[in-house]
């Protein structure tokens, strides 16, 4: 079937057609917009939602709880979902939205030519024959007219020879010019139809073609772009499976018992159930008489009181229960069970152990920058970098001083919980055992002696003055920078430069080592 042979009268029609093919496909255009901007405010939507319910958390927030992390899993599956759904709408923008008002563009510009070039064919074809066949009617009425004012002159007597000469000169020239305007008219109209066949037979069919041929690619580049619609949402389909998988993983990781542990741990204070109150018996000062079925105070082999009725020196002043812990600071961690404190306490080991291989690291690259400076002076100034080097090693000292206390208190509270619970499991468990308030300022212990060599300021933080021949204890060896932690006679501490000092360690502790 052919618009050109089948519907060459159809003009009209077939231009109302293609308009509407136009708009059609325009439409389709606009619904794919809309489409698009659901998916972003679907995306925006999601991603608002995932921020709402998982807030900025700090490092002692994290949550530990398998359902806890579950949900914050699916929250991150659902952040990603979220992306995919972004890809779509960029995707639909592009690929479909995009494509389809260009080629809506290009489609009005083609039809719009066609369209004009047939009406111009039709009108000028209309035109051109109108202005031939008007001549030659007119002309042919002016021979006749020239005819009969002849044949009136030609049969009046009273007419002069001269005025019937003119009348038939004036016919003459009529019949002249109307033979001229019939050939004109003829030959134009021969002509005419000629271009009219070409027009119809020819033109009319080849521009109808090419409008059919416009509608045609209309209609395939509509499938197609159905066809990319589709396939924006088949892309993401793996990976949005990804995401679900993601949140199915997730739900299946919720484990109760590791949730229970996890309180156990969190919660779980070291100390054992308290045992039975003892009964006191205050008639003994009583004298009675009567069977021996009196109750009295229970007696055991040897005279020996019964470990479940065995009189409490206090009342119950265990920590848990009775004595109240001082005013709870996040630096002593006083306020917590003793279990938790420990654990509490060895987190805080190992950020104040990070934080010191921070500065030891800081310190190898400023004594390495200052090598360079030394080896090149053009680079820089050697002595520029000692203020900072110093800096360094006093923050180091004080980390490890900080770190030292830490491990000490988290030592006695270790052996603290090891001597209750082995008094509990004797069945004399000493109600004071948890009375004792750390005090984390206790002056550590001296692990040897030393000699100074020479005299030393101490004009730096954190340093001690000594003078040359002074003894002073040893408190903490050296630990690879160069210094030494000492105690003077009079309690006052610090640390002394290793080489200042003659050392001698405790037999006891790491051997009796002398540093020259």
């Amino acid at each position: 079937m052919s618009w050109g042979t089948d519907l060459w009268d159809q003009f009209e029609n077939l231009d109302k057609h293609t308009q509407w093919g136009i708009d059609f496909l325009e439409r389709y255009a606009k619904f794919v917009k809309e489409r698009l901007e659901i998916e972003q405010t679907y995306a925006k939507q999601l991603r608002s939602l995932v921020k709402k319910y998982c807030p900025k958390r700090s490092k002692e927030d994290e949550p530990r709880f398998t359902s806890c992390l579950s949900f914050y899993s699916i929250l991150n599956e659902l952040n990603d979902y979220a992306g995919q759904r972004e890809v779509v709408a960029e995707e639909m923008g592009h690929k479909v939205y995009g494509e389809l008002m260009r080629y809506s563009q290009d489609l009005k510009g083609e039809r719009k030519h066609s369209c004009v070039l047939t009406a111009q064919k039709h009108v000028s074809f209309s035109v051109w024959i109108l202005q031939s066949k008007k001549k030659f009617e007119r002309e042919c009425k002016e021979a006749e007219k020239s005819q009969l004012i002849y044949e009136r002159l030609d049969s009046d007597i009273n007419a002069t020879k001269s005025e019937v000469e003119k009348a038939k000169s004036q016919l003459y020239l009529r019949q002249h010019m109307a033979e001229e305007s019939k050939n004109e008219y003829a030959a134009q109209l021969q002509n005419f139809n000629s271009e009219q066949w070409k027009h119809f037979n020819v033109a009319i069919p080849q521009i109808f073609k090419n409008l059919q041929d416009m509608d045609g690619r209309r209609t395939v580049k509509l499938g197609e772009m159905y066809q990319s619609f589709a396939e924006v949402e088949q892309r993401v389909i793996p990976i949005i499976s990804k995401c679900l998988e993601g949140m199915v993983t997730a739900a299946k990781n919720v484990d109760e018992r590791r949730d229970s542990g996890i309180v156990v741990e969190s919660f779980k204070s070291g100390f054992e159930p308290p045992g039975d109150f003892p009964f006191e018996d205050f008639s003994q000062n009583i004298q009675r008489t009567g069977s021996d079925g009196t109750i009295g105070t229970p007696k055991t082999e040897g005279g020996k009181p019964d470990p479940k009725h065995a009189v409490s020196r206090t009342k119950n002043k265990l920590w848990l229960f009775g004595k109240k812990p001082k005013a709870p600071t996040l630096e002593d961690l006083s306020h917590l069970p003793p279990e938790q404190r420990r654990k509490k306490l060895q987190q805080r080991i190992d950020e104040l152990n990070k934080e010191l291989q921070k500065e030891m690291d800081q310190r190898d690259a400023l004594n390495k920058m200052k090598d360079v400076y030394e080896k090149n002076p053009q680079m820089g100034d050697p002595g520029s970098l000692q203020p900072k080097i110093s800096e360094t090693i006093c923050n180091m000292e004080k980390l490890r001083s900080e770190i030292h206390k830490n491990e000490v208190t988290s030592q006695r509270i270790s052996l603290l919980l090891q001597s209750y619970k082995e008094s509990t499991a004797s069945g004399n468990p000493d109600p004071h055992e948890f009375d004792y308030e750390f005090d984390d300022d206790d002056p550590l212990p001296a692990i040897g002696h030393c000699k100074a060599l020479y005299s030393f300021d101490g004009s730096n933080e954190g340093t001690l003055v000594m003078k040359e021949n002074e003894v002073l204890y040893i408190i903490e060896e050296d630990k690879g920078d160069g210094w030494t932690r000492v105690r003077k006679q009079g309690g006052e501490e610090g640390y002394v430069p290793t080489s200042y000092v003659e050392i001698s360690l405790e037999k006891n502790s790491k051997g009796a080592v002398t540093y020259i």
